[in-house]
């Protein structure tokens, strides 16, 4: 009886070297780089005429905290632009949708949208004023088309730009063109969406400063013009940082969203 000899085994591979290397937290770089440019400013302060320090800008701050005027012109500015990215943003998925699923539409509204999509919407800022008055209705018109020009062509690239081959696979499983669209377009537009969003919201920043600087009794807008003429300095930077914490945590809560319903997309 023959004896059945086992295979040899294998040489063991050889250990590989790791190369993969645990970066550094991304929080940890958020702050390193706060610091390096509050250092880069107040360097820039010594040597800058008439630039103020943060040390200044922060006395300043303190200053309208504690008479409450910082407050009221943040919430003045907010609820303009969360009011007028709100309603373009509603405005613009279903516009967006419908141009990109219907080619009647699409001929219909794209002519329009790219005519009115060269024009600033800052430029419609004294139109409006004259038409609407000098109430809150003109600023938040502005601000919604800034939004709402944003997000409509992101909307409508994203309905475009869907692989096709889902579609017909989707067509030859038996799906209608109500699921096809609900569970194909409206998922893989999601992306475009958000993307439109958060341009869409730094539109809506630009557009609100520059509409609270015609017309408006208080905001951050205002309250640089007023600043401007006279010569406060730190007031007008007090404001300017302030849009930009605004405007960067709004920011990161779109991108959480995003990450949060797009969580199926490949990253990188």
């Amino acid at each position: 009886m023959a004896v059945i000899t086992p295979p040899e085994k294998t040489a063991a591979r050889p250990k590989q070297p790791r190369t993969a290397r645990r970066g550094v937290h991304p929080l940890l770089l958020n702050l390193l780089a706060v610091v390096l440019g509050l250092v880069v400013w107040a360097i820039a302060s010594l040597g800058v005429e008439n630039l103020p320090g943060p040390v200044s800008v922060a006395e300043q701050a303190g200053k309208m905290i504690s008479d409450g005027s910082l407050l009221d012109d943040t919430l003045a500015s907010l609820r303009r632009v969360f009011l007028g990215f709100a309603l373009g943003t509603v405005a613009a998925v279903p516009v967006g949708f419908l141009m990109g699923w219907y080619p009647v539409a699409r001929g219909l509204i794209e002519p329009h949208i790219q005519f009115f999509r060269t024009i600033p919407p800052l430029a419609l800022i004294p139109l409006a004023i004259v038409l609407m008055g000098i109430g809150e209705t003109p600023k938040i018109f502005v601000i919604f088309l800034a939004a709402f020009m944003s997000c409509v062509v992101a909307a409508f690239q994203g309905v475009v730009d869907v692989d096709k081959t889902l579609i017909n696979a989707a067509r030859v499983l038996g799906a209608s063109d109500r699921t096809i669209f609900v569970k194909v377009v409206v998922p893989a537009s999601t992306p475009f969406i958000l993307v439109g969003m958060r341009i869409g919201l730094g539109a809506s920043w630009a557009t609100v400063v520059a509409a609270e600087l015609i017309g408006a009794q208080e905001g951050l807008g205002f309250r640089m013009q007023k600043a401007s003429t006279w010569y406060e300095i730190p007031t007008i930077f007090v404001a300017l940082i302030t849009i930009g914490v605004l405007g960067l945590a709004m920011d990161r809560l779109l991108l959480l969203a995003e990450r949060r319903l797009t969580g199926w997309q490949e990253r990188r």
